[in-house]
């Protein structure tokens, strides 16, 4: 007869929920994104969370040179069968996992059906042991991108106040009304020249999605134009660590705890890799 403390590990294990899968997107490049996701998962993980930062930009990752770490693996060594998942985690400020980005995601289509199921049941291992995966995909609405924001709980969009960005932003979310998204659309205007400027972008953007689209784009903040971060960025360190105190801080702290608080996804009980995968094929 199983023990009693053995029949309550199996209970745990059984009822845990995986990780809220928060991704991070935008339609244009140049928006603050990767700085934006990296300072997040950093929030995410001083208040006592397992966050795994994935760097989903599979050409032009650059996550490694916001966090100030030399990734010696990346995504491709686990696509090519060179290193089990485990081996390509490095380690960012406040214990954040970071798995770092490089070109190798359409090599999922040379892999035979073996091979893709392997891997999928290493990444699938991510979201078990985990409280969050943030995803930091490439700007635009490449395949990719596309395949990583169907799969997740909720998305943020990034935009500023340039009239490409806001553009392009809407065709994210355009496409993502088009392919049924069921998921949470959160909007963050980076940049801006005062609350009131973010305020009038979000509102624009929302109710022409609501009127056009008839999807919901809720408000995940506003970010000013602030010192603090071209500096940071120029130390090669995250802003929230960099400078603790600073304004800019405060609002990703704000931000990061709007986003954990949203309601996953419970469309199906599909592991988040696994969804990803099977957008592909």
């Amino acid at each position: 007869m199983e023990s009693e403390s053995h029949q309550l590990t199996k209970l745990m294990e059984s009822t845990s929920k995986p990780a809220d899968v928060i991704t991070i997107t935008s339609g244009k490049g140049g928006v603050g994104k990767t700085n934006i996701a990296a300072n997040l998962a950093i929030c995410l993980s001083t208040w006592g969370k397992k966050v795994l930062l994935f760097d989903a930009d599979l050409s032009l990752g650059n996550l490694d040179v916001i966090m100030d770490i030399n990734c010696k693996y990346n995504i491709s060594h686990a696509l090519n069968g060179q290193k089990s998942i485990d081996e390509i985690i490095h380690y960012g400020p406040e214990g954040v996992e970071i798995i770092c980005g490089g070109s190798g995601l359409q090599e999922l289509a040379n892999l035979n059906t073996f091979q893709k199921q392997r891997l999928i049941n290493e990444l699938t291992k991510l979201q078990k042991d985990r409280d969050f995966l943030v995803i930091d995909t490439a700007a635009g609405i490449a395949s990719s991108v596309i395949a990583f924001s169907l799969a997740s709980d909720q998305i943020l969009i990034v935009t500023t106040p340039e009239a490409a960005a806001m553009t392009d932003a809407y065709a994210m979310i355009k496409v993502l009304a088009g392919n049924n998204y069921n998921g949470t659309i959160n909007l963050l205007v980076n940049m801006a020249d005062s609350k009131d400027e973010g305020k009038r972008i979000y509102r624009h953007i929302a109710s022409v999605a609501s009127r056009f689209l008839d999807i919901n784009v809720y408000n995940a903040g506003i970010l000013l134009k602030d010192k603090h971060l071209i500096d940071a960025i120029r130390k090669r360190k995250p802003v929230v660590k960099e400078f603790p105190k600073a304004k800019i801080t405060a609002s990703l702290a704000s931000i990061a705890a709007k986003l954990s608080v949203s309601p996953p996804l419970q469309n199906d009980n599909k592991a988040f890799f696994k969804k990803v995968v099977d957008w592909f094929f």
